[in-house]
């Protein structure tokens, strides 16, 4: 699944006339394979032995073209450093309280929420964010010892 998906990003990138570097491809090829959120320090830190001329600023510019070409969504949760998700179909987050571990799921019954709150709310409404806080299964596992 992560390689259709993969592909499908590099070609609305070529089709935006986007060059495909090493490196892009790579921070790119890593968003894809991990489903944990990173931070564009976990993707710097992930390729630097593979790519030791990359800087952290090079992850954060490649970040921002795929986040302009929508293939990309960035996760800003206040006080801690954005995460980006490859996944931008509609979905929410469950966030672990104790690791920080952010899974996606996803909740048909709020598919029609943006349409209700325009009509109860009388504003034009452009999105919404859902996340729920927990415990997940390894930390619980890991309190219990």
């Amino acid at each position: 699944m992560a390689s259709a998906s993969l592909q499908e990003a590099v070609s609305v990138l070529k089709s935006t006339n986007v060059r495909m570097t090493p490196q892009r491809h790579a921070i790119l090829e890593f968003l894809h394979s991990s489903m944990s959120h990173p931070t564009a320090d976990d993707i710097y830190k992930s390729l630097e032995e593979r790519f030791p001329n990359m800087s952290v600023a090079t992850v954060y510019n490649n970040l921002r073209v795929f986040k302009d070409a929508g293939i990309v969504k960035e996760l800003t949760y206040g006080d801690s450093s954005s995460r980006f998700d490859c996944v931008t179909s509609d979905h929410y987050h469950v966030i672990c309280n104790d690791c920080g571990k952010i899974v996606d799921f996803h909740y048909p019954g709020l598919d029609e929420v943006e349409t209700l709150a325009e009509h109860v709310t009388g504003f034009d409404i452009e999105d919404h964010r859902l996340e729920i806080y927990g415990t997940c299964p390894e930390c619980t596992k890991m309190s219990k010892q």
